[in-house]
């Protein structure tokens, strides 16, 4: 989230706090350094969890030191709203403490901090937490016991959270954060225990390109601030914009984290000559006041402002520059509800008795701020508040203020879902069953020697369901499912701002990216009370092409004249007219059934399939008769059923191709023609086993070639031609594709195989049985002449190979509709070829020759030839 201070400080705290950790978790004897005064709250508890807030906005430069003297921070300006986050903190611990189903016989309790929004601060604290100051510390000689903190919620900006992760990561203890959004805290290799309620900046950008591109906006401002928070959304923005929307960005400038007037009125000057009506906004609440200040100054108006999360609350800070932002969009951190939240900020009370640091010095300090009233003495370090003495008996709803309005509470309720999910984590924990624990020797974890890492692996499974409806859970980097509410700043008619929720943007476990948004809601700043127009240049019109001007962004373009066929912003579907002043319908072609090919492929296919009928019918009259039952009447009618099918299934190569017939023509063809070529080499065997059988000592070899198992060695070779089909459609599936790589003024609807490898194996099966029913065919081809049918075999399986073999250069070198009609001519002659050198000769004797349908002709012992 915001932070004042950049990177480079980081390394800086790194460097002096790593010998204070050391020692204080890993030496031999525990002590720390010198402890450090802070403004905090605190409960005792079984387990203690940790906290970061800002309850202040102003320090003092924090001392990078670590000495054994005590260091006093001293801090201004109260944050209300800071406060009431660790308080919803504090209460949230409450409300599990008293759940039985949660948690039950452990109390936790809880160290939380006030950071001052300050990063030395932020981290001494933290540090404080992890090592724990040694009057409060019980630990054994080795240091072995509960730790200080098992975990920390916190902190509050992006910068001194990767800070205070860097090292925390270290040890493993877990830091979920309620408020830091940079992406770059999604490493899981820097940040190996970090978590978040908050949405990354990687969404965050996501959903504003969503909204760019909703609206049409292609040319838009990126001003951001000057730390991770802006550097990080800038690179996300500059990567995904064009990818994701089609846009691109006018300017990038960096706003000061100071009030610097030179920089902030060029930055204003940038704005005011740019074209683009759009300003992106990623800087915190303080840095926008700079900056709309000078706005307000140098009176730009007419802008349509996006506002990050930051500052889309459009606090009372922002009130005097409101006129310019009205009709401002912005994401927003999802709205929550906290049953019995404000009745528990009703009961905060001071401490009158415990006035320094150690103690709830954060309630003194918010009861001094509220009621404008002193707690004598004040707080060592901390600036005296004037006016009279505390009671301690102030009504806190007498005085107005934003703290007890919990109707629009957003980051409170990130707080929320951090404590249960740690929750959560340590419950189930908890309920390790001793020896199948997930730890090595499947251990379990202890409440009395609790480790941080322990409960990590926990975090990492959590998953529930908030009592406002959300599901709670992180994935492998730690970040919670996103979910944001889109906020729409409003002017009323009396002159009242008003911010409302005009849409949301989420991903769930099952969806990408959704954007919702109720236009009729949204209130658009300008005279026409419509959404803006914010391009670069306007489309081109009819007869012009875009033209990208040299050094300018894709999205900057000169309109130039159309070359022959060609129109600006145009699809596949069209082509120019002869005057190229509009689209017409381009010419489409595929193999179509009224045309001549067609209806000639379409007939013979028929006549096919009529044929397969006549000769089924003659077998089914004929069954009885020799020439029927021999080598198998079984396998002869299912010959002649799957040749039917493979006439039929080369009218699915015929008419404009569907997702449905693309991917059944090639299916229906490869598993037809396999139960075709299957029955054929099976017919072969057998002829080959009878032979065997009829020699001295051969009579065994028939056992194997029964009907039984006949059919089987036909079922078990189709089924893996259905099982190479299936595996070609799931994986890669063909689909219909409008091809205009042949002819540019003409579309060729053809299917796309989807997979070469797929087709190429399903052909490859075909042809290897073709190839072994060939050869047994060819090797009983002398046979005598009682088992005749081997030669027609032979001869049927010869055409079959060679129409297949011409067929792959032909195929390869058909374009369009005439690699379909390629096709279609290979089924029909193949099974033509098949059909009528085993089926025609069978055909003649029982129609033309019957005298010939005896036994006795059959075994070659009758009627001559």
């Amino acid at each position: 989230m915001r932070a004042f201070l950049d990177t480079s400080l980081i390394f800086l705290f790194l460097y002096f706090c790593s010998s204070a950790v050391y020692s204080s978790l890993y030496s031999s004897s525990c002590h720390s350094h010198g402890p450090f005064y802070l403004n905090g709250m605190h409960k005792t508890g079984d387990v203690i969890v940790g906290g970061l807030f800002t309850a202040h906005f102003i320090s003092t430069d924090p001392v990078l030191s670590f000495s054994s003297e005590p260091q006093q921070p001293q801090c201004y300006s109260f944050d209300v709203l800071g406060f009431r986050q660790a308080q919803t903190m504090a209460f949230a611990i409450d409300e599990i403490n008293r759940n039985s189903n949660l948690l039950p016989n452990v109390t936790l309790g809880y160290s939380l901090y006030d950071n001052c929004f300050q990063l030395g601060i932020g981290f001494r604290a933290a540090l404080t937490l992890v090592s724990g100051q040694e009057e409060q510390v019980t630990l054994e000689e080795n240091c072995v016991g509960t730790p200080p903190v098992l975990a920390i919620v916190g902190d509050s900006t992006s910068s001194s959270t990767v800070a205070i992760s860097t090292v925390l990561g270290l040890y493993r203890v877990p830091l979920v954060s309620y408020f830091a959004t940079c992406s770059c805290l999604s490493d899981r290799q820097k940040f190996p225990s970090f978590f978040r309620t908050i949405p990354s900046d990687d969404f965050q950008v996501n959903a504003m390109i969503q909204i760019l591109k909703h609206f049409g906006w292609t040319w838009a401002g990126l001003l951001i601030s000057d730390n991770d928070y802006g550097v990080h959304a800038a690179r996300s923005f500059h990567s995904d914009l064009g990818p994701a929307g089609g846009g691109c960005l006018a300017y990038t400038e960096i706003l000061p984290l100071g009030d610097d007037p030179a920089v902030l009125r060029r930055i204003v000057d940038v704005m005011r000559k740019s074209t683009a009506r759009v300003v992106i906004v990623f800087a915190d609440k303080g840095v926008m006041v700079n900056l709309m200040k000078e706005v307000v100054r140098q009176n730009v108006t007419g802008l349509q402002w996006i506002a990050s999360e930051a500052w889309s609350s459009f606090d009372e800070i922002l009130t005097p520059h409101l006129p310019y932002l009205g009709g401002t969009l912005g994401i927003s951190i999802r709205r929550g509800e906290i049953p019995g939240l404000r009745d528990f900020l009703l009961q905060i009370r001071p401490d009158l008795h415990h006035t320094n640091t150690d103690g709830n010095s954060m309630v003194n300090q918010f009861w001094e701020h509220r009621f404008q009233c002193r707690i004598a003495p004040p707080p060592a370090g901390w600036v005296e508040a004037e006016g009279k003495l505390c009671t301690g008996q102030e009504v806190i709803e007498n005085v107005e203020n934003e703290f007890l309005d919990v109707s629009n509470i957003r980051a409170e309720y990130n707080v929320y879902k951090a404590v249960y999910a740690l929750a959560y984590a340590l419950d189930d924990m908890l309920q390790c069953e001793p020896g199948r624990g997930p730890f090595s020797n499947n251990i379990c974890a202890h409440l009395q020697r609790l480790e941080p890492w322990q409960l990590m692996y926990y975090m990492e499974k959590v998953n529930f369901t908030t009592t406002f409806g959300d599901q709670v859970s992180f994935d492998e980097n730690g970040d919670a499912l996103p979910i944001y509410d889109i906020m729409n700043l409003v002017w009323l008619p009396d002159g009242r701002t008003e911010v409302q929720i005009v849409g949301e943007v989420k991903r769930s476990a099952f969806k990408d990216k959704e954007l919702t948004l109720d236009e009729e809601k949204i209130f658009w700043n300008f005279e026409s009370k419509q959404p803006p127009r914010s391009v670069c240049s306007e489309r081109c019109p009819p007869g012009t092409r875009m033209a990208r001007k040299k050094g300018e962004p894709e999205c900057c373009f000169d309109c130039v004249p159309c070359s022959e066929g060609k129109i600006s912003n145009t699809t596949e579907d069209f082509w120019s007219s002869p005057q190229r002043d509009h689209c017409v319908p381009k010419k489409t072609e595929f193999l179509s059934y009224h045309e001549p090919l067609g209806i000639c492929l379409t007939t013979i296919s028929l006549l096919g399939t009529f044929i397969c009928v006549v000769v089924l019918g003659i077998f089914i009259h004929n069954h009885s008769t020799p020439i029927v039952r021999a080598n198998n009447s079984e396998l002869s009618f299912l010959l002649v059923v799957s040749l039917k099918l493979c006439f039929l299934c080369s009218l699915l190569f015929i008419g404009r191709p569907r997702l449905w017939t693309c991917q059944l023509r090639h299916a229906t063809f490869g598993i037809s023609f396999v139960l075709c070529v299957s029955c054929i080499l099976v017919k072969t065997m057998v002829v080959l086993a009878v032979f065997r059988a009829s020699k001295p000592g051969g009579e065994s070899s028939l056992k194997w070639f029964g009907a039984l198992q006949q059919r089987g060695t036909v079922l078990v070779l189709t089924s893996v031609q259905a099982a190479i089909c299936t595996v070609w459609l799931v994986s890669a599936s063909p689909v219909p594709h409008k091809n205009t790589q042949y002819h540019s003024d003409k579309i060729v609807y053809e299917c796309a195989v989807g997979s070469t490898v797929g087709f190429a194996v399903l052909l490859g099966y075909i042809g290897l049985l073709a190839v072994l029913s060939c050869l047994l065919a060819f090797l009983a081809r002398n046979l005598p002449d009682s088992f005749n049918e081997a030669k027609l075999i032979t001869f049927s399986m010869l055409i079959f190979c060679a129409v297949w073999v011409a067929f792959v250069p032909a195929y390869i070198s058909s374009p369009g509709k005439f690699a379909d009609a390629v096709e279609v001519f290979a089924i029909l002659a193949s099974s033509f070829g098949l059909l009528v050198a085993l089926f025609g000769p069978k055909c003649y004797i029982i129609l033309l020759r019957p005298e010939r349908n005896t036994k006795k002709a059959i075994m070659g012992r009758g009627i001559g030839s």
